[in-house]
């Protein structure tokens, strides 16, 4: 077999490849074999027709063919190795030239790819970037305070206008030219959160016990998303949170704390640990960045289109140009740092251990709400093990940068990213999602924050 490549682009290319017909002719017999267990012949046992006879009820040229289309793939994948290239995407095919049914003769065939492009990182370690000092103050810590506050909050019933922060209690009904599309009854809401429907808050604020409003919203989800609904929203009951008294009672309640200055002092020990958290994060985004803006990354278009139809397509906006525009250049920006990060992982030889696996799938397993062994299994049937492991190569790859990257804060000061590596979580961290006590039904409990569903709601 012979093959030539010929670049189109920086990040395409398109192979000539040329297989004799002696390199063909092991595929050639398996077509046979398997025309000859596909049909029936009057004196032959299935899978027993020779040759001659499936060349003469079923042609030559379908066995070559048949045999062309199984060779394909080897070939291809001999070529792309011979080239040392790595592909992206998928590849186009053109046969050239078939073998003739009655002289034989080459294979040949020609093959555009997209393909990783050549990137020459520079000195990682001459990486430097500045982020934010770290400043607790008294704002940090009372807003700690009142989250904490808030989960041992009750609802208690009230007899006025809802206001932003309120629980309600409504039922909601949306339609279109007059079919009713969905409803529910009875979903707990907080006001403010807007998390439901583009403009039931603002009509929920200032309605009171058993009101009815009407307005028009976009649909969040379902056939309909995106489309205008007529929505009516009739509240059930308003009901506001009051919160706990902030003395050392309190403290002994939501902490292991036997007084409030020994709780308030660990919530600003917390709010700091946040903070440098926010640095590192800051260094990882800034360092990424940097890379991106130093080096000039091509990207296929073919992928970026892809993963822009995709996403518009998800969204239901297909039309909408300009938002097709920012998604173009996020979706360019995503691609170019996941083809600089697997150019990290190849020059740095980043390997991904099964314990890394292990923990990555599991973290995942508890954002889709799956156990480990079902996303792992979910993962295997689509094919998706070899990407999640790219993605933690590509995570360990940023960290590796980060490592010898130079970080320092507004002050001048080196920031130690070591220091922020996973310490115990004090008792506030360890808190599971207390739920708010509802005053009117003293043997059952109502989540502080729901969804539409009745789920707590994601941040």
């Amino acid at each position: 077999m012979k093959s030539d490549v010929e670049t189109l682009n920086p990040t395409r290319v398109k192979l000539t490849v040329e297989v004799p017909f002696d390199e063909l002719q092991p595929s050639v017999d398996a077509a046979y074999k398997t025309i000859a267990a596909q049909v029936q012949v009057p004196g032959f046992r299935r899978g027993k027709v020779p040759a001659r006879i499936i060349d003469q009820r079923v042609g030559r040229g379908a066995v070559l063919e048949e045999a062309v289309n199984d060779a394909l793939p080897k070939f291809y994948g001999q070529a792309v190795e011979q080239a040392d290239l790595r592909p992206l995407g998928r590849p186009e095919v053109e046969v050239t030239q078939a073998p003739d049914p009655q002289d034989g003769g080459d294979l040949k065939f020609s093959v555009e790819i997209d393909v990783r492009p050549e990137i020459t990182l520079p000195d990682l370690g001459g990486l430097a970037v500045t982020v934010d000092d770290v400043e607790v103050g008294d704002d940090d810590v009372e807003a700690e305070v009142t989250a904490l506050r808030q989960r041992f909050g009750t609802l208690v019933g009230v007899d006025r206008a809802a206001v932003e922060g309120d629980f309600v209690s409504i039922d909601l009904s949306a339609e279109i030219d007059g079919e009713e599309i969905d409803s529910v009854t009875g979903v707990s809401y907080e006001i403010g959160t807007r998390n439901m429907l583009e403009g039931l808050d603002d009509a929920l604020v200032g309605m009171s016990k058993d009101e009815t409003k009407h307005f028009q919203a976009p649909l969040a989800g379902g056939d309909r998303e995106g489309q205008s609904a007529d929505v009516t929203v009739t509240v059930q009951s308003v009901k506001e949170r009051e919160l706990p008294e902030l003395d050392d009672d309190f403290a002994q309640l939501a902490s292991e704390f036997d007084t409030l200055d020994e709780l308030q002092a660990d919530l600003r020990q917390k709010a700091e640990r946040t903070k440098r958290l926010q640095q590192g994060v800051q260094a990882r985004d800034k360092v990424l960045d940097q890379l991106l803006d130093t080096l000039a990354i091509p990207v296929p278009q073919s992928l970026v289109e892809a993963e822009v139809h995709q996403h518009l397509e998800g969204e239901n906006r297909l039309e909408d140009d300009e938002h097709r525009a920012e998604v173009t250049e996020s979706a360019t920006k995503a691609i170019q740092a996941q083809l600089l990060l697997d150019a990290i992982v190849e020059q740095e030889q980043v390997q991904v251990t099964q314990p890394e696996l292990v923990e990555y799938l599991v973290m995942n397993a508890q954002q889709y709400g799956m156990s480990p062994d079902a996303f792992a299994k979910a993962v295997d049937e689509a094919g998706q093990v070899q990407g999640m492991v790219a993605e933690v190569a590509r995570r360990k790859a940023l960290a590796v940068v980060l490592e010898q990257a130079t970080v320092t804060d507004a002050s001048g000061n080196v920031v130690d990213l070591e220091a922020l590596r996973p310490e115990e979580p004090s008792i506030a961290d360890q808190l599971e999602e207390v739920e708010v006590v509802d005053a009117d039904e003293t043997d059952q409990t109502e989540p502080a924050e729901d969804d539409a569903d009745g789920e707590p709601a994601r941040a």
